[in-house]
């Protein structure tokens, strides 16, 4: 997670450099990033992930034909508690709401070359949509934003929108803005909550994120 999200800045809409790094491609439709890093489960034609944040809750129903590799990604991270503890690092009103680092460097370290193949673009970058972030060709791994309003000239980039928030989206526009886009993310994946908590104690973060019917 490092060089993708300055590129998606940059070439999207010329907002503020990010800091990621490219993943190496992960193999074709096999879900397995390396051998002993993750294998993703299949996830349903479709669920529904609730997060409980410190905002508020909101719900994004996921539909896996949408993006398959996406979804189940985004299925294997809730079932093992990835996004529980995490935070909103990056927020920009009227664009995007990002999250998906974690908090801890050892997690961050497991999942560091787990990057999935891209899915194909089905779907458009409208408001409430959720998406994994991406900086070129086959680097997805953990990060995910939601779109904050009708970002559709992200769809001719290969940003591949996985599900939509349902539920709380008056939640989502309220997360916590007033540190925008400062958070460095080579510092989080090095450092995890420490930093965030050191340099942004005020940013909203993800109580837990369930499975829910």
């Amino acid at each position: 997670m490092k060089r993708w999200a300055r590129a998606f800045v940059v070439v999207m809409l010329g907002f503020a450099a990010w800091g990621c790094r490219p993943k190496a491609a992960e193999q074709p439709p096999a879900k397995v990033a390396t051998a002993a890093v993750v294998v993703d489960s299949t996830a349903p034609a479709s669920y529904r992930v609730q997060f409980e944040t410190s905002a508020g809750t909101f719900v994004v129903l996921v539909t896996r034909a949408w993006a398959p590799l996406g979804a189940d990604r985004l299925y294997t991270l809730v079932r093992q508690g990835f996004f529980d503890g995490t935070r909103f690092f990056r927020v920009v009103p009227g664009f995007v709401v990002q999250f998906g680092l974690s908090g801890s460097p050892a997690v961050s370290a497991r999942w560091h070359l787990a990057a999935l193949k891209d899915d194909p673009v089905t779907q458009h970058n409208t408001r409430g949509t959720l998406t994994f972030a991406t900086a070129g060709p086959d680097t997805r791994t953990t990060q995910l934003f939601i779109n904050y309003a009708d970002n559709t000239r992200l769809d001719g980039m290969g940003f591949a929108p996985l599900g939509t928030v349902v539920s709380g989206m008056g939640t989502v526009d309220h997360i916590n803005p007033e540190y925008g886009e400062r958070p460095e993310q080579d510092r989080i994946e090095a450092e995890g909550n420490r930093y965030l908590a050191a340099q942004f104690p005020r940013l909203d973060s993800i109580v837990k994120a369930t499975i829910v019917p």
